[in-house]
């Protein structure tokens, strides 16, 4: 019987196939209990072009140390669609990692639109 992580990383293994015959940028998310990471990685060599978290100094003042709820998740959305476009990537194919497209996944990828990036 396989973990709830198992689960997840089979369910992300599949995504990522998919993503990678289509050859643009991915926008990745990790979560955890205390923060939420994004991540925009370009579709040909695998390299990271922008990142944002919650666990970011200026971003951590900026919230009052809540990192695990919708409000951050919306923020780091916005400051990371706002990098990605700053180096010149505007579609991405979203990466949600397995995770449920809910809750603070959701008001990432909602927040990340709103900013410009398009999926």
């Amino acid at each position: 019987m396989l973990t709830k992580k198992e689960q997840r990383l089979r369910r992300a293994r599949q995504t990522r196939i998919r993503i990678a015959t289509q050859g643009v940028a991915r926008l990745t998310v990790n979560r955890t209990n205390l923060h939420i990471y994004a991540s925009v990685i370009s579709g040909d060599g695998g390299k990271v072009l922008a990142t944002a978290s919650t666990a970011e100094v200026e971003v951590r003042n900026a919230l009052g140390g809540k990192g695990s709820n919708v409000a951050a998740a919306q923020a780091i959305g916005k400051r990371l669609a706002e990098k990605a476009i700053a180096v010149g990537v505007d579609k991405v194919a979203f990466d949600r990692s397995g995770f449920a497209y809910h809750g603070r996944v959701k008001a990432l990828a909602d927040a990340a639109r709103e900013a410009g990036l398009q999926f």
